[in-house]
């Protein structure tokens, strides 16, 4: 089971993770309405590292992002969540509208995030890669996210009322 953790925290973490030659992997988003395509990820994410460290939006970088409607579940639920997940071992709320201050500061050895995002257009690649780190990029689950969660909900529930 992870721990949710500050940044000051997750940099004294870092250092000890550093000393024992453990792998950190880093990955962000929203984590909205979990479901089997952000496990399958994360779970390929973990495989990466030893150790797997989520950048979550809080909910007001959310609310910029993706709209006032957004998100559905609040911060510390998804929190919550990601951090009782077995592959996970830390998750670290950031309150910007991308993660690059908390990747500066992490300096993860693997940087991961969806093939949804051209590997140059990745916030914090640089930082990674000029510290001897990768960046992967993981093919999402078809048919798998929140959005389409939220669509058959107002589909099966909602249409003509």
């Amino acid at each position: 089971m992870g721990m949710i953790v500050t940044l000051k925290e997750l940099k004294n973490i870092r250092s000890e993770l550093r000393l024992n030659s453990l792998k950190v992997v880093f990955t962000n988003g929203v984590f909205d309405i979990i479901h089997r395509g952000h496990v399958e990820y994360l779970q390929k994410a973990k495989s990466l590292g030893n150790v797997l460290v989520v950048g979550l939006n809080s909910d007001a970088s959310v609310r910029r992002i993706k709209g006032d409607k957004r998100p559905i579940v609040n911060q510390d639920d998804r929190a919550f969540v990601l951090s009782n997940l077995l592959m996970v071992d830390y998750v670290c709320l950031f309150e910007e509208d991308t993660p690059l201050q908390l990747i500066s500061e992490l300096v993860p050895d693997v940087l991961v995030k969806g093939s949804d995002w051209d590997i140059n257009d990745i916030v914090g690649r640089d930082v990674v890669e000029k510290n001897g780190g990768k960046v992967e990029t993981i093919e999402f689950v078809p048919e798998r996210s929140s959005t389409n969660i939220v669509d058959t909900i107002i589909n099966r529930y909602c249409k003509g009322q």
